[in-house]
């Protein structure tokens, strides 16, 4: 007798996620969706298949190239993504990487290397300021809230 075990969903959810942000439609995800060396597109069967929870096929590495081409993401989120869906690797289990439920510290650190020393200075000044007006508002919970 096999365990049940949940299905993971992380890389759907962040194709879904991100297309929503955007205001893409499949098929304009899938103009959009291109590997500039390879020539590989995300074709919308695929796209279509992998929003609504049917089986797909692993995407390979040039689909995932063309996927972070269209959806304006860093590879390696999608990479990441990826491999905790497809493979029942999860990087987020691993020691050293924060990920945040709603995928935005995912997205963050992710582009942290693109950032200067500057631009990460402000990004935490913009934390810290979001932190400080949160406590201000509710004193008493120091900070903390269940928002």
């Amino acid at each position: 007798m096999h365990a049940m075990t949940e299905q993971r969903t992380d890389f759907t959810d962040l194709v879904k996620a991100r297309r929503a942000e955007l205001g893409y439609s499949l098929r304009e995800l899938e103009a959009r969706s291109v590997d500039p060396v390879s020539g590989t597109q995300a074709k919308f069967g695929w796209l279509s298949k992998l929003e609504n929870g049917r089986p797909v096929d692993t995407p390979k590495e040039e689909l995932l190239k063309a996927l972070a081409v269209g959806l304006h993401l860093p590879e390696r989120v999608l990479k990441a993504a990826a491999a905790s869906q497809f493979l029942g690797f999860d990087p987020a289990a691993e020691s050293g990487v924060v990920w945040s439920e709603d995928l935005t510290t995912r997205i963050i650190v992710a582009r942290a290397e693109e950032m200067s020393d500057d631009d990460r200075r402000q990004l935490a000044e913009i934390a810290e300021t979001f932190a400080r007006r949160k406590t201000q508002r509710n004193p008493l919970a120091g900070g903390k809230s269940d928002d």
